[in-house]
């Protein structure tokens, strides 16, 4: 009888205890000054738009294999034997064993990087932003050139058959976008169409191909009447063959935009995440994979931030009403199409 009683109080008290001072946040939400546009669990109190490494050292990661995941592309298994000279640097630099991760979808790569199971990445334009605000992304770096040139453009392609001839032609039509997320794909289509006197969903049929690559194929093999997809994409399936410039038809370009991002995530040890930074800008591309992928786009890779160089792309995703959150991150989870022989 004393002993439920006992409990009563001390459920009582409790009770009032959360009345008066309001729900039990974690730590780290009291003490942040600064967020930003970061899920609650990253704090950013210099400003620079990307989660600060954690004040406690007891938390920063310092793991013995380093995990290292480029953005997915069609053969993630391709794209492993590419890196596979600059995985043997990175761990030459940081002492550490480097394993591949071939991620499927953009989503599944940021979700990897928030659960701690990816360290280092090449993350896509558009999902570079998902990455920096919902798993503490740190981009450092870009693929570029000696003299700090990079980028590629958006391009709407369609197949050369058609009578597509400008932008206001695809209304009525089947046209394939990448992902929610991607910026090429769909974010700067949605944000640029409009001043052209086409708006997606509302003018054409918007269907999610899930990658570039199937955006692509999808128009030489007339599955999509067209499609916005990225230069640097397209450029490197034509140089290798995949499919034939002459059987396609580029109806509009944009201004450069940066490529694909580098970088680790947040709560790195400082002087690990140092090492991975600089292996990043000393490796040497000659007679590399990166060379002879890349080769004719880049050299090098280069130094960048996330609030600078991504300034525009930011911007876009506002136009667009684009909101960083659980729910977002799971619309980047786009069903793959399948693919249809070129006869």
């Amino acid at each position: 009888m004393k002993d439920a009683l006992l409990f009563r109080r001390v459920l009582l008290f409790g009770l009032a205890l959360a009345l008066v001072c309001g729900p039990v946040l974690p730590a780290a939400a009291d003490t942040c000054k600064n967020r930003g546009t970061l899920d609650v669990r990253y704090c950013d109190e210099n400003g620079d738009l990307v989660a600060d490494p954690p004040k406690d050292s007891s938390k920063w990661l310092n793991p013995s294999t380093l995990v290292f995941s480029y953005t997915p592309v069609e053969d993630p298994s391709v794209y492993e034997n590419v890196f596979t000279e600059f995985m043997d640097y990175l761990a030459e630099k940081t002492g550490k064993k480097v394993r591949w991760y071939g991620a499927e979808s953009y989503a599944a790569q940021v979700e990897a990087m928030r659960s701690g199971r990816l360290h280092v990445a090449g993350i896509s334009t558009g999902p570079t932003c998902f990455g920096v605000n919902l798993a503490g992304y740190v981009p450092f770096s870009i693929m570029g050139k000696a003299d700090g040139s990079f980028g590629y453009k958006l391009q709407v392609i369609t197949h050369k058959d058609t009578d597509i001839m400008a932008l206001k032609d695809m209304k009525g039509r089947k046209i394939a976008h990448v992902t929610p997320s991607s910026n090429s794909g769909n974010q700067a289509p949605r944000a640029l169409f409009k001043a052209q006197g086409v708006q997606p969903d509302v003018d054409y049929k918007v269907m999610y191909s899930g990658k570039h690559d199937n955006s692509i194929m999808g128009v030489a093999n007339k599955d999509y009447d067209a499609a916005p997809i990225a230069s640097s994409v397209l450029d490197r399936m034509v140089q290798k063959g995949v499919v034939n410039m002459d059987d396609l038809r580029i109806i509009w370009e944009s201004k450069l935009f940066p490529t694909t991002s580098y970088g680790h995530i947040y709560n790195l040890d400082p002087s690990l995440a140092k090492k991975i930074v600089d292996a990043f800008l000393t490796f040497d591309w000659k007679g590399s994979g990166l060379e002879k992928e890349f080769g004719k786009q880049a050299d090098r890779f280069i130094s960048i931030t996330y609030e600078n160089h991504w300034s525009d792309i930011r911007t876009i995703q506002q136009t667009n009403g684009v909101v960083y959150s659980d729910e977002s991150l799971q619309g980047l989870k786009v069903k793959k199409k399948k693919k249809k022989k070129k006869k």
